[in-house]
């Protein structure tokens, strides 16, 4: 009797395990495609008129950007280089502080990814679904929570989100001595976080997507077998 009631213990513990694995895999997967879209910032380029903004040509914004982008790779490991910027002390810290943080989340999207796959392998055969569920329902309602905080105001949900990230201030750049903020304005973060929860909100509905064909297909097998 103890065994019965602690196998189905058990397995919710599971489906709550892997539900939370799936839901830091959809998440970080999410800021790491966002953070290799670079058509985003090309197009915010234009719309953003960052061009006029900073003095710079889109070429020379682009070859910027690029460089950025490259160094908060997890294989990259050589200094940031700005092809046609200079940097101050503080702009380098933060930078590095950055990529840390970039390249935490890239080894946990590559993590969770592989246990995951792992997860749903296992569950698959005793057709468990319910860590479907549970990561659909996780990855509205984080994202509902966070959207509508930022809703509320932009400006302190993005000095709140440095100040929790961040022991120092010296994401608060000078255009003087760290002309880079020039062509990284805070609407293109806000973009950012858009298209991430967009991205989120996807896989939360590819989860119940799953789950409700599965749970479908389950129905109509035992239907079958009681005719």
């Amino acid at each position: 009797m103890a065994e019965r009631k602690r196998l189905p213990r058990e397995r919710k513990q599971g489906n709550i395990l892997l539900a939370l694995v799936l839901t830091l895999f959809i998440f970080t997967a999410a800021v790491v495609l966002v953070l290799n879209f670079k058509w985003l910032y090309y197009i915010d380029i234009t719309i953003l008129g960052l061009e006029e903004k900073s003095g710079m040509t889109v070429k020379e914004i682009r070859a910027n950007y690029d460089a950025l982008i490259q160094y908060n790779q997890f294989w990259f490991h050589g200094d940031l280089k700005f092809p046609t910027l200079f940097m101050s002390e503080t702009g380098r810290i933060h930078f590095q502080e950055v990529k840390q943080i970039f390249t935490a989340v890239q080894y946990l999207c590559m993590g969770s990814g592989i246990a995951s796959l792992i997860g749903i392998i296992r569950h698959a055969r005793s057709r468990r679904l319910g860590y479907l569920k549970i990561a659909g329902i996780l990855t509205f309602a984080i994202p509902l929570l966070l959207g509508a905080l930022a809703a509320v105001s932009w400006e302190r949900f993005f000095v709140a989100f440095h100040r929790i990230f961040f022991r120092n201030d010296y994401w608060l750049f000078d255009s003087r001595t760290d002309p880079v903020i020039l062509i990284l304005p805070d609407a293109y973060f806000l973009h950012c976080a858009l298209l991430i929860l967009l991205l989120i909100v996807l896989g939360g509905l590819f989860c119940f997507w799953i789950y409700g064909k599965r749970k479908r297909a389950a129905a109509q097998k035992r239907r079958g077998r009681g005719r």
